[in-house]
């Protein structure tokens, strides 16, 4: 059995430090690129949705590197992405694979032993004990957990910061380091100490930066490719940005779905304007543009893949909490045709937009 899995944000490293620490083989996919991409689009169905076309990407381009098995989070919401893995497996099996699909959904959805029962399927070919999975298990939780604190922190205070470009450099010097290692002990003890250079980078606190909320769909405001790397043109610009959704609360989310004490602020958030679910994370992008307000944030900017039924709800509802609010709110829908020039543009005049409304506040006090 030779493992691999679709790309999004920096799970990979987390995905790392398990196979690593079970001594199971594994193939990493190349990082998306436009190349991902066109192999995806070449096989996918026109109409699917873009995250759809940069999977199948990253497993063709694994598969010649030898994998066999893939690891795939599941959803059996009403979203087309709890289609995927039958969807995935037909297609590869037409194109002439012989793949296994370990699908890792929530517990709610399929039952705590068919849960256990995928999972020990990742863990057979593992010579370690029971104790040691579990242990390499928690430590890749917690791998995850720093690491999306680190980006957190670096995405945020890059607003602040004093010598332009330090918190993007540190980033990027933590996933080679990161990738470079060769056991969870040494990937958390690397993120430790960038944990640590993240607090000593000098701030500029008396600087009152742009703040804008990422909210969306959650695959393509993760994975940076599908979004054009959004974050780090924010940084680029000086802007403070915050993203709730990432990998680690994704588990964290999941995990607390049948205690119904998930996301308690998010759905506080979102009542007034979306009191349940209706597939993806539209409630979560409603309830985080509510939230980004309250926290006195400037704007927020959704990002969802075309034709993405979820998010197509929550962009008709984003209208009126910004008119009701008075808070900024822009929708970026992305897919294989997105131009970069075009793109950048309108992040640039969102960004005008939020100085010339922040200026004009302080030229009436």
């Amino acid at each position: 059995m030779k493992i691999t899995f679709p790309h999004m944000g920096n799970v990979y490293l987390a995905a790392k430090a398990l196979f690593d620490g079970l001594g199971i083989d594994y193939v990493i996919p190349p990082s998306n690129s436009k190349l991902s991409l066109e192999i995806g689009s070449l096989y996918s169905p026109e109409e699917i949705c873009l995250p759809f076309k940069i999977m199948i990407g990253n497993y063709i381009q694994a598969i010649e590197q030898g994998a066999d098995t893939i690891i795939l989070t599941g959803s059996c919401g009403p979203c087309r992405f709890g289609e995927y893995c039958e969807m995935q497996m037909n297609l590869l099996k037409k194109l002439g694979h012989k793949l296994d699909f370990i699908v890792i959904d929530a517990p709610l959805d399929i039952g705590i032993k068919e849960l256990f029962k995928r999972i020990n399927k990742i863990s057979l070919n593992s010579s370690k004990s029971k104790y040691e999975q579990i242990k390499v298990l928690f430590d890749s939780i917690k791998i995850m957990n720093l690491i999306d604190e680190i980006e957190a922190a670096a995405h945020y205070l890059a607003g602040y910061e004093k010598s332009k470009g330090q918190f993007k450099k540190i980033l990027s010097c933590l996933r080679r380091d990161v990738l470079n290692s060769s056991s969870p002990k040494e990937m958390i003890r690397l993120l430790l100490d960038y944990k640590n250079k993240i607090k000593n980078i000098t701030i500029d606190s008396n600087r009152n930066p742009i703040k804008i909320a990422i909210i969306g769909e959650i695959y393509t405001i993760i994975e940076p490719f599908s979004n054009l790397y959004i974050e780090d043109k924010l940084m680029d610009y000086g802007v403070s940005t915050k993203r709730r959704l990432t990998p680690s609360w994704w588990v964290k989310n999941t995990a607390l779905i049948p205690t119904k004490l998930n996301s308690l602020d998010i759905k506080r958030g979102s009542k007034e304007y979306l009191s349940f679910g209706i597939g993806g994370h539209a409630r979560e992008c409603v309830g985080e543009a509510v939230l980004a307000y309250n926290e006195g944030f400037d704007g927020a900017i959704q990002i969802f893949p075309m034709g993405c039924m979820p998010e197509i709800v929550s962009k008709a509802i984003l209208p009126k909490i910004s008119k009701d609010k008075d808070f900024p709110i822009m929708s970026l829908v992305v897919d294989e045709m997105t131009g970069e020039a075009g793109y950048v543009t309108r992040i640039e005049a969102f960004i005008d937009l939020l100085e010339r409304r922040r200026n004009n506040v302080l030229s009436r006090c």
